[in-house]
């Protein structure tokens, strides 16, 4: 009771933070949003917990609950984590929709939890060939948008993928190392009780859900399809220590799934009409996301320019040597014997000095 006192009393705070949120979104992100509040109030309810959610021995057949596969997504059973989804799709209704439009938003969405429903399932159906336990298909309950959530921190990343979010000690964090960073911070909050063993489960099968799906298979405004950006592979997501492996293993997969048609062959295209030079053509970078990359070669460019020209040495000594030179070297030659006789008494500073004694004149 005393968390719905509390409740009651910041309800204006957060209906004015969520509708600053939400303001200027898609009817589809309200809807969602509006969803996922309305299905909380179910979750009090253990046969709509049943009925809503994925259990992985009623998906399988014979039972074919396949409608939960499309529900499961709109059900949280924890309030915080309500708060999670809201803001998770009000940034994306902000930072996404925008790029792609709001009917490849809500096809991302839809393939995201029906591959996280059907991945899930398969991964506790082997977990109970291994064990036998059949509490793993029947006592356990998929529900939730831990998987969408995974999903909308790959397609940042593939926007924004050197946005720094944080500088510490060890280093920046970025929009490259939020997925595998969200990931692990999933399985130390499933270790100390804080979500289901389901969580972390969910995430990793939406960041490769949506990973497989943008890197091969959405479309784009130009024709193509997915993303073969070097930056967007999948050992990227990892350290660099670790990426060298990860990349041999990943390829040789990618060349097999090529082999029985399920990916095509990365094909590079190079444009030899072109004037000021050779263009390379990549399979799904269209205009925006040539600019985007020229505007982080040009950054990169003038940081790397700025920082040489502060370590150039000046080209004034400290200490110039003294050598003699003729007063009149900007005015021109003097006839005169008294002259003549100044300028072999004249000393001025120089930049360079030739090495050894000045020679007189005579």
């Amino acid at each position: 009771m005393s968390m719905f006192r509390a409740l009651g009393r910041n309800l204006p705070y957060l209906r004015q933070q969520f509708g600053a949120l939400l303001g200027n979104t898609s009817t589809s992100v309200k809807f969602i949003c509006g969803v996922v509040l309305f299905s909380y109030g179910l979750s009090y309810s253990d046969e709509a917990i049943r009925v809503i959610s994925v259990t992985p021995g009623y998906l399988m057949p014979p039972s074919f609950w396949l409608w939960t596969a499309f529900t499961f997504c709109f059900l949280e059973i924890h309030f915080w984590e309500v708060l999670v989804d809201i803001i998770t799709v009000g940034l994306c209704g902000k930072l996404i929709e925008p790029l792609w439009g709001q009917m490849e938003m809500l096809t991302f969405f839809a393939i995201v939890n029906f591959g996280v429903a059907v991945i899930t399932t398969v991964y506790y159906f082997i977990l109970y060939v291994c064990t036998f336990n059949t509490d793993l298909l029947f006592t356990v309950h998929i529900h939730g948008l831990a998987g969408y959530i995974a999903g909308v921190s790959v397609a940042v990343k593939q926007i924004m993928p050197d946005l720094v979010i944080v500088k510490t000690p060890l280093g920046k964090l970025s929009n490259r190392n939020v997925p595998l960073t969200v990931f692990f911070l999933s399985l130390i909050m499933w270790a100390i009780g804080l979500v289901d063993g389901t969580y972390p489960t969910m995430f990793l099968s939406g960041l490769f859900v949506s990973w497989v799906y943008l890197r091969f298979y959405q479309k784009h405004n130009n024709g193509s399809r997915g993303d073969m950006a070097d930056y967007f592979t999948f050992a990227s997501f990892f350290p660099n220590v670790v990426q060298p492996p990860i990349s041999v293993a990943s390829n040789s997969i990618h060349s097999v799934l090529v082999k029985i048609g399920l990916c095509k062959k990365v094909v590079r295209r190079f444009d030899m009409s072109n004037p000021t030079g050779i263009t390379v053509a990549v399979p799904g970078a269209d205009h925006h996301d040539m600019e985007r990359r020229r505007q982080i070669a040009l950054k990169a460019l003038s940081e790397r320019l700025s920082k040489s020209h502060a370590d150039k040495q000046p080209l004034l000594p400290k200490n110039n040597p003294k050598i003699l030179m003729p007063p009149n070297f900007m005015h021109g030659p003097s006839t005169s014997a008294a002259a003549q006789t100044q300028n072999d008494q004249t000393v001025i500073n120089v930049s360079e000095a030739p090495p050894g004694p000045p020679k007189t004149q005579t």
